[in-house]
This record gives C-alpha cells, structure tokens and sequence, in this order.
C-alpha cells in the first residue's frame, strides 16, 4: 500500500456499519476506543432496524440451548455447523440480557417474565419480542442511546465504505467517501482492527424486504481484497412481503403465521397443509417456493389473518398495519396480498468462532458474515441472535486497546440529508442497478436452473463492463452477484434457500459448506461465456 495523503485515523478498532452487529460490538468494546462508520444517521438503513420477529433464546419453562440448535440444524438443512450451533444458543439468554440491561423494552407479563412468541421451525415459544413486531426498531433505538452516551464510542455519520485497505496482507483500515461526493478523493481511515458490518445482499434483487443501501458492498469489498467467501448461493426468500408497489417491500411477520394466519389464492384456496406437515409453519424456503409456484401459474397470493387475529392485529401488529394501511389493504376485512422477497443471505465473509475473517486484520459479523450457524436456511429470528453473540466475540477476540480519551469527531464529515438521499436515489435508479436488480431475481431467484445461471453470469459480465459509470460501489453489487450466481451453478442439488430446477433433490456430495474466492467465481463466470 502506498502512502496516501487523505488520512483520518481511528483510535482503536474501526466498525463499518452501524446496525445492530455493528453497534453492539462497539458497546462490548467500551471503553476501548471505537470509531463506528454509518452512511447515514444511525437508525436509518440498518436491516436490524426493520427486524420485526424478535430475538431467539431458549428462556422458556421446559425449552434448552440444546432444543433451539437442534432447531436451527434442522432448518439449515443438513450444513449447520453443530459446535457453531450449541454454543450460539447457549449464549442467547446472556446477550438477551445485555439488550435488556441497555434499555430494550421487551414484552413481558405481569410477573416480568419474558412473553415469548412462536415462529416457523421452533419446536417452542422462544422469540423475545417487542410490541408484538416492533423488536428491531425497539432493540436499535436503545442500542442507540447506549452509544450515544458512551464517550469511548465516537460515530462517523455521511460516510461510506468502498474498499478495504492492506498493507503486507494485513487490511489496515478502509477507503471511504462522503455520501453523494463522487469527484473528490476518497478518505483512507486507518485503523489497527476493522470490523466489517455492513450487512447483506437484499438489494441485489428487484424484490426485497431490505433497506435500500443493503445490496451486497460489504461482501464484494471483502471479496475484492481476497477474503475467502462462504455459502453465497444460500439467499432467503422471505414468503411473506407485502405486494405493493414499494421498493423496498414491506413485510408481513411470520409472527403472523405463528399466531395462526393462513396462505390463500385468489380462488380461496388453502394450500400449504398439502405441501408440509407443518402447513404455513414450514420451513422458509418450502413456504417461499411454494407460493412462488401459485404465481408463477398465474395466481395471487394472500396472507389471511381475518380468523386468527381480527382487528386484534392492529394492536398486536402495529407494523404490519400500518404497511397495510398505508397501502390501502384493510387487513381486519382483507387478506393482504403477499409475494416472495430476498430477504436475508446465510452465506458471506468466512469467519472462525471469533469473526476472523481468511485476511488479517478484519473481523466480520451479522448479514455480511458466514459463521455456519444457518446453514442453508436461516431458522428464523436467529440473525439478531447472531448479531449480538458474534458482536460480543469479536470485542472480546480483539481486546488489548487502550481505553479511550476524549475522541474528537473526524472534521469535515458530516451527514447531509437532502445530498445523501439524493446520492441513494440516483444509484438506485441507475439504469445498471436496475438491470443487476432484474437479472438477480429472473436467474437467480427462489429457482435457478444451469441456463439461467449461466446466462445471468454472462449479463453480470456483460453489465460490469459495459455499465456508464463502472464505480467501485457498482463494482462490489457486480461482484456479490457473481459469487451468489457462480456459486448456485457449481452446486448441483437443491438445499435450504438453494434450488435447482435442475436438481430438485439434495445430494450427500454437497452436504458441506461452499467456499470461494473471487478468483474462482471469476473463472466460473468466464466459463459460463462458452455455453
């Protein structure tokens, strides 16, 4: 690495991203110093922020640790990690706990016993919730105030990541740029341990329930530096997004289908009870696959809560009522109208059980990691369980700071809102982005086939090298797009969130995790230019 004179030092460890893995590892560093990076102000364009299930933890009368990992390996379909597994949710009622201690109101009943919710998968009530579907929201803005309070913790806010910086193998900080300033040099913020937690790749595809920044940079920034990258063809359907025309979708919680709501087409016809044992309460990527097959013959899709619930859900489900509201749906009259949208990536950066990443120097946890907890399908509400375990792994893994001293804010970063949202609306409405965003979910959606992956490896070619303005941001969505693609193509079975047209079944020479490196996803996209 070369000098480079548009230098800002963090003291202490570096954190981009500000969601919930990000500004709990930061809270579990204090009072080593911290300098957190968020693009916007923090609580705007976090995923953890839109969360509406809760947080999974085995605190039941009756439930164990053990219950929920055999949960969660049953859900991630065969390439859980056993150990990874055992010990995440051994951890649950610990960090349950830090999250309460720092303010989050979770619901409880008149004797402050914790009330838990049920949710596809979960052999027990285990989901730690908030106003019913407020948990991410709720966990977030007292997260937020916690940070905001803590002196150690200095926040960085209109500023976002496009590349990691190394130095002899060792990534020494990132290159950044102010929100929407596209000509003027980037920053180089240097710092001794860099946490990526930027989130995940929902924002590669046309339909999504993940905030509009969320589109896969994390991944390809860590990609293009030569971290190694695991599962990336494992990406979540969520069944259950609410049709409209929003981008991002809104979300109708599973919660709902916990509480009893019902799948139906638009002759009224149940359907799922013919497809699993558990009906609605199967597993994500089976309630995903099945309602895409209702619109893929030509009929809609609707989310029935009118028996279970009544007008009960609007005040048991404040979020999703007003997204209906919103909307002009009625749900206490109407059943809402309901689609498949990428909703969460199991795969990403490869970390150990502390979130080290394969390059020295970068720990990575939440949606940009791999840690092997989900396996090929996240079991739900695991991801803010994942979030804050590994938050407080890495905090501790990486230790030894000095405490901090009166940090003083990085002069001349400043969060704008009216250039930022500009800068958002420009990148997204991109006609590059929009095509990426087609080609993703046309190819390589809920079903994927050999053609259609090929060809969509030749598009995602095809668009990196001939798109108007080839940035690095453009750069990180072309290259997530290609692990994800290049990936589902060398895996030839369906599994969890992964599957074949081609290959409906699961195979036992694939009942392992992929690992990849850009170089291999670049030669398996040149390959795919032959056919």
């Amino acid at each position: 690495m070369t000098a480079f004179d548009n230098t800002l030092y963090a003291d202490g460890a570096l954190i981009v991203g500000a969601g919930l893995a990000g500004l709990f590892t930061a809270l579990k560093l204090a009072p080593r110093p911290v300098t957190v990076l968020s693009p916007k102000p923090l609580g705007l364009g976090a995923s953890s922020a839109w969360a509406q299930g809760g947080v999974a933890a085995a605190m039941g009368e009756g439930d164990s640790s053990h219950a929920h990992a055999q949960d969660t390996e049953m859900a991630g379909a065969g390439i859980v990690d056993h150990g990874i597994a055992e010990s995440v949710t051994a951890e649950a009622v610990a960090r349950i706990e830090d999250l309460a201690r720092w303010g989050t109101p979770f619901d409880r009943d008149d004797f402050g016993n914790f009330e838990l919710g049920r949710e596809a998968a979960h052999s027990a009530n285990r989901i730690v919730k908030v106003e019913g579907d407020r948990a991410g929201a709720a966990i977030m803005q007292a997260i937020i105030a916690q940070v905001r309070k803590t002196a150690s913790i200095r926040v960085v806010e209109g500023i976002t990541a496009l590349s990691l910086a190394r130095d002899n193998g060792r990534v020494v900080g990132v290159y950044c740029r102010r929100l929407g300033d596209r000509y003027s040099e980037p920053v180089f913020i240097r710092a001794r341990a860099t946490v990526l937690a930027a989130g995940g790749l929902g924002g590669l595809y046309a339909v999504t329930t993940n905030p509009p920044g969320v589109r896969g940079h994390a991944m390809g920034m860590a990609a293009r530096a030569g971290a190694l990258i695991a599962d990336p063809e494992f990406v979540q359907f969520h069944p259950t997004a609410i049709l409209t025309q929003a981008d991002p979708a809104p979300l109708a919680t599973e919660a709902l289908r916990g509480e009893g709501a019902i799948l139906i087409n638009d002759l009224g016809e149940r359907f799922m009870p013919a497809i699993h044992v558990d009906a609605e309460l199967a597993p994500r990527d089976i309630v995903a696959r099945a309602n895409f097959r209702q619109i893929q013959v030509g009929r809609r899709v609707f989310l029935d809560t009118r028996q279970a619930l009544g007008r009960d859900i609007l005040t048991r489900f404040p979020t999703v009522s007003k997204y209906c509201l919103d909307a002009g749906i009625d749900p206490v009259s109407a059943p809402i109208p309901v689609t498949p949208a990428a909703h969460f990536h199991m795969g990403g950066v490869k970390v150990n059980d502390y979130g080290r990443s394969s390059l020295p120097g970068l720990w990575v946890c939440g949606e940009a990691s791999c840690t092997g907890l989900h396996g090929a399908n996240r079991l739900a509400s695991n991801s803010l369980l994942e979030a804050v375990v590994y938050g407080a792994r890495i905090a501790e893994d990486i230790g030894g700071l000095e405490p901090a001293r009166d940090l003083a804010p990085f002069k001349g970063i400043e969060w704008d809102e009216a250039e930022g949202n500009r800068a958002e609306d420009v990148l997204r409405n991109t006609v590059a982005v929009q095509q990426l965003r087609r080609v993703m979910t046309d190819l390589v959606g809920v079903e994927r086939d050999a053609e259609g992956l090929q060809q969509a490896l030749r598009q995602i070619a095809h668009l990196e090298a001939h798109a108007e303005q080839v940035t690095t941001a453009y750069l990180n969505m072309t290259t997530s797009a290609t692990l994800v693609a290049a990936a589902a193509l060398r895996r030839t079975e369906s599994r969890g969130g992964h599957f074949r047209r081609d290959y409906p079944e699961p195979s036992p020479d694939w009942e392992h995790h992929t690992e990849m490196s850009l170089d291999e996803a670049l030669a398996i996209r040149e390959g795919a230019k032959a056919y």
